[in-house]
């Protein structure tokens, strides 16, 4: 059973690009279906966590707004910050399940039992990926990968239950 759902942001959670105001405000775009699913995983249980390369408030503001408590930003070992994760939490790689899409994923990637990439991802990362999304990184692509995950759990009955209202 997967228990962490573990993400990169740029590439995956975004389209990977980057706009920069004259004024240096960056600036990025996250799909709001991407953010249902995150939600919709909490709520079924599942830890979820952000480790990325770059720093950006943006990504602090969005992750707060869906309840990720695990941002990990500016990292350039992912293997090493995962398992710091990994004790708090007494998890093991074998309930991780991770979504990346270029090469400063790749390592982290070959340890966790599940695997996700969008579909524009590196060839590299293509390769070793368990699950590629029918989306681009910022489509959607997060959003398949978490509906797969509870699918194969049974759980997102529940999920999609949560939203019909019941006969009163």
């Amino acid at each position: 059973m997967i228990k962490l759902i573990v993400l990169d942001v740029d590439g995956t959670l975004t389209d990977g690009k980057l706009y920069v105001t004259n004024f240096g405000d960056e600036m990025k775009a996250f799909n709001v279906k991407d953010g249902l699913g995150i939600t919709q995983a909490i709520s079924q249980g599942k830890e979820v966590a952000i480790i990325t390369g770059k720093t950006s408030q943006i990504v602090t503001k969005r992750c707060q707004e869906l309840g990720i408590k695990e941002i990990h930003q500016g990292i350039k070992n992912k293997i090493a910050t995962l398992d710091l994760i990994l004790e708090k939490y007494s998890i093991s790689y074998d309930n991780v399940a991770y979504m990346g899409d270029d090469l400063i994923d790749l390592a982290v990637m070959k340890k966790c039992k599940l695997t996700g990439a969008p579909k524009d991802s590196v060839e590299e990362i293509l390769k070793i990926s368990d699950f590629i999304s029918t989306k681009n990184g910022g489509d959607g692509a997060v959003r398949e990968f978490i509906e797969y995950i509870l699918k194969k759990e049974n759980l997102w009955s529940n999920v999609v239950n949560h939203f019909i209202p019941t006969e009163q």
